[in-house]
């Protein structure tokens, strides 16, 4: 297990980092599984790649991760290495398609799942020294309300919250809204229909979660699209490939490429937040408290 770095060190890697440009760190987020989360963090990445972006997609679902199974690939090394001190992230950045980027957490590992705010701070700092040309950070985080969801969630500057239709998925996605606003500040939520059966669906499911948060929680919701409920997505992770790869004529590319715009557009931070000094900023934090 790798030591906390004295605040020194920390203060230089914001040094090095404000020499970066600033980077779009995207939290994808989800208040329960199974609506899609991690099909939507890994297609949005490769649209994001398809207009010139540089993407680093993590897989910060650290006792469940499946990026790398989503997408055929395999990983030697992970997450995991890093915590314990055995790899630097850049050495366990796994090559892509399409020239993605992509950091592999551990997968059925119960140590994982169940770290420490200051452990999680680790792998958030481990950004600082992080040397790739970056344009966008795509976090796939665990779903629900646990420690790490909010640990990620905090370091990002936006957080895209995946919603279906169900029941379930929008009373969780309320939940999680409501934590990481009365608890951690968290103000602005970009909000995403998955397997829509049509575009008014979308429009209903945002709504119906509109009246709910206008009513009970500061916040700001923006609709960022539905993605259609396709079953060419479905045949490709039976491939195990993203349905931008397989089929990038289908509904849901399209949509994804839609999403990608949007995303794209979104102003970055004028000050360290949501960009990669932020992580170390957040480590400073979780020392002082400590």
């Amino acid at each position: 297990m790798i030591a906390d770095p004295p605040i020194t060190d920390q203060a230089a890697g914001i040094r090095r980092m404000t020499k970066h440009k600033p980077v779009q760190v995207i939290a994808v987020a989800s208040g329960k599984g199974g609506v899609g989360k991690t099909n939507v963090s890994v297609n949005l990445s490769l649209a994001l790649q398809a207009i010139g972006k540089n993407v680093l997609l993590m897989d910060a679902d650290l006792g469940l991760a499946n990026v790398d199974l989503l997408l055929g690939l395999r990983a030697e090394q992970n997450l995991s290495h890093v915590i314990n001190g055995e790899r630097s992230l850049e050495e366990v950045i796994m090559d892509g398609p399409e020239g993605l980027k992509i950091i592999p957490a551990a997968s059925g590992t119960q140590m994982m799942s169940e770290l420490s705010p200051s452990q999680h701070a680790s792998v958030i700092h481990a950004f600082s020294d992080l040397n790739i040309p970056l344009d966008v950070l795509i976090v796939d985080t665990a779903a629900g309300i646990s420690d790490s969801v909010v640990s990620f969630t905090k370091a990002a500057n936006e957080v895209l919250l995946v919603v279906c239709n169900e029941p379930t998925s929008l009373t969780d996605a309320y939940a999680l809204m409501k934590v990481l606003n009365e608890d951690h500040g968290i103000q602005r939520f970009n909000i995403l229909a998955n397997m829509a059966r049509g575009p008014q669906e979308g429009t209903n499911l945002f709504s119906k979660l509109s009246r709910v948060t206008d009513h009970y929680l500061d916040v700001t919701l923006n609709y960022m699209g539905a993605v259609p409920y396709d079953e060419y997505l479905a045949k490709a992770v039976r491939q195990q490939k993203a349905v931008m790869q397989a089929y990038p004529q289908s509904p849901a590319s399209s949509a994804f490429r839609k999403l990608a715009k949007k995303v794209a557009a979104m102003p970055l931070p004028k000050q360290a937040a949501g960009h990669l000094e932020f992580f170390v900023e957040r480590l400073i934090q979780y020392s002082a408290a400590g």
